[in-house]
């Protein structure tokens, strides 16, 4: 079985001297939006939390098997893209779990109990609570560490644990509380405030562009009752991913297959992935809803690895279990339409090198790895791949939430991706494609402040720029013989 670490990463990552001046410049603090309670509580308000969390999830399950295998070998850190580029104990993957499990072993074991009793230990103090603060937010929840750990533990999990804890006490990065909070009880129910009606004159302009650039009718159906696939892409798609959103129409006016917009709820965006699970659930329970309502057979997630993620994996744990609705990503169902011969596409279009970012929360399960690469190698000439790839690629920087925090944006451009910058020089590439949201956004701030000359674009923007219409082709023949005519009788 070939290493998912090669040698030459192990090497360099004990070649990076701390850089302290450096961290200190760019780990810029978070803006937290914190309760109003005396911060001397803290502790207390910290462990109850802890308590309830434990006593109504399976996370004590997980934590009794890591503190009785708690590993502090470090080999985590040479998969870390924080600490090859920082250099710093506290970048650790295995440090950062254990100022959680420390917690956990001397509050919630019996072993801990009577020692701290013996010892006269006072526990939790709002120092490590603040430390825990800002050493869980540094981190991309990239799961990448999870494959070099000899024991198995999955530090990302242990991570979102204790941004859950500090979100149930009210401490958590200002940016994802105030989205949130507009998506679970704001007049316009989703993350980047946009009302239904600027949606619809949104997606009306980009049926009329497609018109005139494609020469073929492609609506984008709405409130379709009983349509096959209800489609949930991030939201932030309809204000900045215009070709995106053109390409995934094209696709289905290429298949045929019924699917439509829905105004009840039209968001995949769900930051509770990130830190909290309440939120989590929420979340995936307004897509049910808005599939009830339209009565359609699947879910279809949109080019976003977190909303994907989120919905996939939890859409069955929320909402019926084994009777669930099927959920699927949208560049599963456009592989699958271009193997069974329903889509056209024109190889000569797309001429430049192009390479191919794995988003974290679809790769690192193994989940989509290969498809969004048959679909591009069928018609980019010259594709190349990055290094590492696959399961094994590097996050962009801002997973886990942090590129929603843009008051570390020079921590999450020149520390955080770093690494991922340089692996993007490195293939020469001039369109980089990222089939995620957050993905483009970090991945095109990391261009423009590391100096990169290298385009940051979707799957299906590339896909509607290359896709082939034969009806369009044939109005097109039309249109052109009655302009001759016209012009023959003038």
């Amino acid at each position: 079985m070939k290493p998912l670490i090669t040698e030459q990463e192990r090497e360099t990552a004990f070649k990076f001297p701390k850089k302290q001046e450096i961290i200190d410049k760019q780990r810029l603090p978070v803006r937290y939006h914190v309760e109003d309670f005396d911060v001397e509580d803290r502790p207390r308000r910290f462990l109850e939390a802890f308590a309830a969390i434990l006593k109504h999830t399976n996370y004590r399950f997980v934590l009794d098997h890591y503190v009785k295998v708690s590993a502090k070998c470090s080999r985590c850190a040479v998969a870390c893209q924080i600490y090859l580029a920082t250099g710093d104990d506290q970048d650790i993957p295995c440090y950062r779990s254990e100022l959680l499990l420390s917690v956990y072993r001397r509050h919630f074991t019996m072993s801990g109990i009577l020692r701290g009793r013996i010892f006269g230990d006072p526990g939790l103090t709002d120092e490590q609570i603040q430390e825990m603060a800002d050493s869980f937010w540094n981190c991309t929840a990239c799961r990448r560490c999870h494959f070099e750990c000899p024991v198995g533990i999955d530090h990302a999990i242990v991570t979102h644990l204790g941004r859950y804890i500090l979100s149930e006490i009210g401490i958590a990065p200002r940016a994802l509380v105030v989205s949130t909070r507009e998506q679970l009880i704001g007049k316009t129910g989703n993350t980047s405030a946009i009302p239904v009606p600027a949606l619809l004159d949104s997606l009306e302009f980009l049926s009329e562009d497609m018109e005139e650039e494609k020469g073929i009718d492609i609506p984008f159906p709405i409130d379709q009752e009983g349509a096959e696939y209800l489609f949930v892409p991030a939201v932030s798609d309809f204000l900045m991913e215009a070709d995106t959103l053109m390409g995934n129409a094209a696709v289905f006016r290429a298949t045929g297959d019924s699917w439509t917009v829905g105004t009840g709820y039209f968001d995949g965006i769900n930051y509770g992935l990130f830190y909290s699970d309440h939120v989590l659930e929420k979340v995936v329970q307004k897509i049910e809803a808005e599939a009830e309502r339209l009565k359609v057979k699947k879910i279809l997630i949109g080019e976003c690895g977190h909303a994907s993620r989120s919905a996939y994996f939890f859409y069955p744990t929320f909402c019926g279990g084994k009777d669930a609705l099927p959920v699927i990503n949208i560049m599963e169902y456009t592989y699958q339409a271009l193997k069974e011969g329903r889509i056209k596409l024109d190889p000569d279009v797309v001429t430049e090198k192009v390479t191919y970012h794995d988003p974290c929360n679809i790769v690192r399960s193994g989940w989509i790895v290969e498809q969004p690469r048959e679909i591009l190698k069928a018609f980019c000439k010259n594709y190349v791949e990055m290094t590492p790839n696959r399961r094994n690629n590097i996050c962009c920087g801002g997973g886990g939430g942090t590129v929603s925090i843009d008051e570390i944006r020079p921590y999450r451009t020149m520390v955080g991706g770093r690494v991922k910058a340089d692996q993007i020089r490195a293939t020469g590439a001039k369109y980089c494609v990222a089939p995620c949201a957050n993905c483009k956004k970090q991945l095109r701030e990391l261009m423009e402040d590391n100096g990169i000359d290298c385009e940051i674009v979707g799957l299906h923007d590339l896909l509607y720029k290359a896709i082939i219409f034969e009806s369009a082709k044939k109005s097109e023949v039309i249109r052109g013989e009655n302009s001759r005519n016209h012009m023959e009788e003038v």
